[in-house]
């Protein structure tokens, strides 16, 4: 698959957003300026990058509680990103759902979801709709690796399957829930081949490689297009953190942790960028700088936003 040199920079632009946000996130959690829990996304930022790049703003995603990047590369505005983190009247969700519920109906974000699992079926119902309305717009439902023991996991690829929906299953193999390494929960090694209960496509792919994941998120999008139904795509990946700021992590190797680092989707991509001379190391340093400004320009505006107000406390309760 050709991929163009704009596209190429794009991925990588998306890849340093997420990062840089969920950095500044972490330094101002730990300073104590942000509240509740704090899942970050760092280390699988190819997976969000290379799937949302096949996506328009009409197509759907449902996220799950380590979702800021997936809502970063689906086009939501670091701004009020940061305001809702700060549980700012500006933010997405008002200052209300803060960092596991962020939702943006305009670009296609269903929400992020705080309850494992759970955003398959949302996604199977976005899909169920837009093949009704006869769309050729399609769903993705983001989830980890112990979210595929759930029942929800399977109730949504059977219904997919059955109804041959427009939905791609993407799950984010980081080989932990929570604490537990997925050898603990799981005797497969391969999450993509439950996809093969279902009758639907199943592929495993290197999720640190944003051209792999790209390419094969392309293929299973244009399927749903088309028609051909749903496809299972797992991307094999490693959480740089721990399940949220503050876990000591005490359950991970230091030599599987060494060896994840050294494979940073972010440094990968650098030297596949330096190699083919698409771009220079001043040119990389650029797009770093102006997204470092971008992010600054977020938390100053969460910080000045105001917050909600207690007469408020009611609304957006109920739809009308």
């Amino acid at each position: 698959m050709k991929i163009g040199k704009d596209k190429m920079l794009n991925l990588y632009e998306i890849m340093v957003k997420i990062r840089q946000f969920e950095e500044k996130a972490k330094e101002l959690f730990l300073s104590g300026e942000l509240g509740g829990f704090l899942h970050l996304y760092n280390g699988q930022e190819a997976i969000a990058a290379g799937v949302c790049a096949n996506l328009t703003d009409k197509d759907y995603i449902t996220s799950t509680h380590r979702g800021h990047g997936h809502v970063i590369a689906k086009g939501g505005k670091v701004d009020r990103m940061m305001a809702e983190l700060y549980g700012k009247a500006t933010g997405y969700n008002k200052g209300r759902g803060g960092s596991m519920h962020i939702a943006d109906l305009d670009t296609g974000i269903l929400g992020a979801n705080g309850i494992v699992g759970a955003g398959m079926p949302i996604a199977v119902g976005a899909a169920f709709a837009l093949k009704y309305k006869g769309s050729n717009n399609v769903a993705i439902a983001f989830f980890g690796d112990a979210a595929s023991n759930r029942g929800t996991f399977h109730e949504a690829i059977n219904m997919a399957s059955v109804k041959n929906l427009p939905v791609v299953f993407i799950c984010e193999n980081n080989g932990f829930g929570i604490s537990t390494p997925q050898s603990a929960h799981q005797i497969i090694k391969d999450v993509s081949v439950r996809a093969g209960s279902y009758g639907i496509p199943g592929i495993t792919v290197d999720g640190n490689d944003v051209l792999a994941v790209y390419e094969n998120a392309a293929l299973a999008v244009s399927r749903a297009r088309k028609g051909e139904g749903p496809t299972l795509l797992e991307c094999k990946t490693w959480r740089q953190y721990g399940h949220f700021i503050g876990d000591p992590e005490k359950y991970k190797d230091p030599e599987d942790q060494k060896k994840w680092l050294e494979r940073d989707p972010i440094q990968k991509y650098e030297e596949k960028l330096l190699t083919l001379k698409l771009v220079t190391m001043d040119e990389l340093v650029a797009i770093k700088e102006n997204v470092k400004r971008s992010i600054e320009e977020a938390v100053s505006f969460g910080k000045n936003s105001p917050q909600p107000s207690p007469k408020e406390i009611y609304t957006d309760i109920y739809a009308k």
